[in-house]
């Protein structure tokens, strides 16, 4: 049977993944489950934000749900020992560079969405982002200028194979879908963009069938809000795909609505929702489920390949909505056991 890791992290997230838990158990499809601590939870308890035990978990495990980390409690400490740490460590441990996020309206939540009605109910789009390479991996630190200035610097970095990779995986992504890839750099002004740019030009010989352009960063930001509907799959990089995909979970409604998936090049992957660990709302019960369950329907369908349930759980969550179901994130006042039940009973 598929071992899945529960990893529920800081914050709102055991109150998230036990909702994705009990739509995964209604569905009788035989997953084991092994849990264990990440981030803020794992320091209070293991003196480390990823210790060796939680390692082991997701080492053997098929596929990992993870809730969030984040812990205020935390921001004094060297940085090693910070909760966001543990999310770096996985990724780079388990190989997974490849992030899918997923952005588009649902029905009935066009007055969510921060744009208009009619340009927001055009958003649905594939944010391909890499996840191993850029400024949060590259050589970091403080020294002195010679003026005897405090001075911080990460260095920006790819190499010509990690942007192959991850462009072939847009491209993939687009030929399933409108076979529409927008590779968004800033290739005018960074030489690791031009890099960038390059390969993905070099890749798309191997992709006849996709269309490809090429969008600077800012102008991408601009674009998601003025005409979202122009994107189908847009591939990036580790630093302006964070940015820009959570800007395009607003566009969409809420942050509380986008999963994601980080996968490595044998489909095993982490799910998890884009939103953060919520500190100033864990455990009031305010906390919007629905990303969660969406990834664990991407835990389906990308690292376990049971495609019909995945659907069934996407459904629900479509239906829940199309009924009226919201959380406050949305407008409405149910609690995040309440908006739970609402997918359950949409999933019969």
């Amino acid at each position: 049977m598929p071992l899945i890791a529960v990893l529920p992290g800081d914050g709102i997230g055991p109150e998230v993944t036990e909702q994705a838990r009990r739509v995964l158990d209604t569905l009788n499809l035989e997953l084991t489950y092994e849990e264990a601590p990440v981030g803020g939870a794992a320091y209070y308890s293991d003196g480390h934000p990823l210790p060796e035990r939680t390692l082991d978990v997701a080492r053997r495990a098929d596929a990992l749900l993870f809730g969030a980390v984040g812990d205020p409690r935390c921001d004094a400490l060297e940085r090693q020992f910070r909760p966001e740490q543990a999310i770096l460590g996985l990724r780079k441990e388990l190989e997974l560079f490849a992030n899918l996020r997923p952005a588009r309206l649902f029905p009935g939540l066009e007055d969510a969405s921060a744009l208009k009605p009619e340009v927001a109910g055009a958003i649905d789009m594939v944010i391909v982002r890499e996840l191993n390479g850029d400024v949060y991996f590259g050589e970091k630190g403080f020294r002195k200028t010679a003026a005897g200035r405090r001075e911080g610097y990460d260095v920006m970095s790819y190499d010509e194979d990690e942007v192959a990779r991850i462009a072939r995986v847009g491209f993939e992504t687009a030929k399933v879908r409108s076979g529409k890839l927008c590779s968004v750099d800033k290739a005018n002004v960074l030489e690791t963009s031009q890099l960038w740019r390059d390969v993905v030009i070099e890749v798309s010989a191997e992709f006849p069938e996709v269309e490809l352009t090429h969008m600077y960063v800012d102008n991408a930001a601009m674009q998601l809000v003025r005409n979202p509907g122009q994107f189908d799959v847009i591939v990036t990089g580790n630093l302006f795909g964070d940015i820009l995909s959570d800007q395009a979970s607003m566009c969409a409604g809420s942050i509380g609505m986008l999963p994601s998936a980080a996968l490595n090049g044998s489909g095993k992957g982490l799910y998890e929702p884009i939103h953060g660990s919520a500190p100033d709302i864990a455990g009031q019960g305010k906390a919007n489920p629905c990303a969660t369950i969406l990834s664990a329907a991407m835990l389906l369908r990308h690292s376990l390949g049971i495609e019909e349930a995945a659907d069934r759980i996407e459904a629900a969550v479509t239906a829940a909505l199309v009924s009226g179901a919201r959380t406050p994130d949305l407008g409405g006042t149910l609690t995040t056991s309440e908006m739970g039940d609402a997918v359950l009973k949409a999933l019969g």
